[in-house]
C-alpha cells in the first residue's frame, strides 16, 4: 500500500463520508470505494461498516488506523530528516484546537515556530476542545491544544501552556431565561438555592462537565433542571446568552465571545479547579521533526 493511499484511509476514518474524502482527493466516491476494497482484500479483514446512512471503523479499521498513522508518521520523518540536510524544515504540521484557542493562544505559539521554520504548511482543524485528547489518541489528529484530564494516558506528551479559570456564567438579566416562566424566576432568585429552578446548559462531556456536576452537588442540586446539553464551550456560551439557562465555560471563551455583552459570571464560594491547557501528542509523534520543533518553541518560550 502506498503511502497516499494510507492518507486517504486516515481522512476517511476521520470524516467518516465517502463524498467529504473523495472530494479531499479529487477522486469519485465509487473509486474511493474500490480503493477501500482493495485495502480490505490485502489486509483479508473488513476495515468498515458502511451502509447507505453511516460509517463506522471495524475493530481491524482501528488498529489499520494505528498502522497508517505510524506509516505515515515514518515517511514524514524519511522525508523531512532528508530535507533538513538543506537545513531548513519543511513538512506539514496539523494542528488541533478549539475555535477560542485558534485566537486567543495559537498565534503566539505558532509566531516563534513560524520565524524558525517558515518553510513548515501549519494545517489547522478547529472543533470541540473536549474531544482534542481523544482525537490524538486515535491518531486522527497527530498534535491538539486541550485541557488536561485528570487521568491522562502514559502514552500521551502534555507541555504546558497556560492555566485557564472556569466560570458560572448566566444571561445578564435572569428573567430572560426563556425556557422559565418569569414567576419561577422570581420564585428562585428569592430563595437561597436557585440552582434546582434555573435551566441548565450542560457540556455534554469533557472536563468541563466533571467540574460542573461537581459544583451542582456542592449547591445541593441532586437533579438539574437540564434545558440542552451542547457540544463546544462556543455553543454552551452561545446558549446561555439567548436566554436558555446559566452553565459552566472557560474565563477564555466568555471573555472571547462576541456576545460577551450578554452574559454575566455569577459569584459563588465554591471553587472550581481552573483547566490546565496544553499541547498533547502521542509520544512516538514527538520523534516527528516538525512536532518536535514545536515542543522546542513551546519549552524556549516558558
Amino acid at each position: 500500500m502506498d503511502i497516499k493511499s494510507l492518507k486517504i484511509f486516515q481522512h476517511l476514518a476521520q470524516s467518516l463520508h465517502f463524498g467529504k474524502t473523495a472530494s479531499k482527493y479529487h477522486m469519485s466516491p465509487s473509486t474511493l470505494s474500490r480503493l477501500i476494497q482493495r485495502m480490505e482484500q490485502q489486509l483479508g479483514y473488513p476495515l468498515l461498516i458502511r451502509d447507505n446512512r453511516s460509517v463506522e471503523l471495524t475493530d481491524s479499521g482501528i488498529q489499520f488506523l494505528e498502522f497508517a498513522a505510524q506509516q505515515v508518521i515514518q515517511w514524514q520523518q524519511l522525508v523531512e530528516n532528508l530535507s533538513q540536510q538543506k537545513k531548513q524544515l519543511t513538512g506539514q504540521l496539523q494542528i488541533f484546537c478549539s475555535v477560542t484557542a485558534a485566537y486567543s493562544h495559537l498565534p503566539k505559539l505558532l509566531d516563534r515556530f513560524r520565524k524558525k521554520h517558515p518553510a513548515v504548511e501549519i494545517m489547522l482543524t478547529t472543533g470541540d476542545a473536549a474531544d482534542a485528547i481523544g482525537f490524538v489518541q486515535k491518531h486522527k489528529q497527530a498534535i491538539a491544544i486541550a485541557a488536561k484530564p485528570e487521568h491522562l494516558s502514559s502514552k500521551i506528551t502534555f507541555v504546558r501552556i497556560a492555566e485557564i479559570p472556569l466560570s458560572i456564567i448566566a444571561p445578564r438579566q435572569i428573567d430572560n431565561m426563556t425556557s422559565l416562566p418569569s414567576a419561577n424566576s422570581q420564585q428562585a432568585i428569592s430563595q437561597h438555592k436557585p440552582w434546582t429552578y434555573l435551566p441548565t446548559i450542560m457540556p455534554d462531556h469533557g472536563p468541563a462537565r466533571k467540574r460542573f456536576e461537581t459544583w451542582l452537588k456542592q449547591q445541593v442540586v441532586q437533579k438539574p433542571n437540564i434545558y440542552a446539553t451542547v457540544s463546544g464551550h462556543e455553543a454552551l456560551v452561545s446558549m446561555v446568552a439567548l436566554g436558555c439557562g446559566f452553565g459552566i465555560a472557560p474565563d477564555v471563551v466568555v471573555d472571547n465571545s462576541p456576545v460577551k455583552d450578554r452574559i454575566r459570571k455569577i459569584e459563588h464560594k465554591h471553587f472550581i479547579s481552573p483547566f490546565e491547557l496544553g499541547v498533547c501528542c502521542n509520544h512516538r509523534a514527538t520523534e516527528q521533526p516538525t512536532i518536535a520543533a514545536l515542543l522546542e518553541c513551546i519549552d524556549s518560550n516558558e
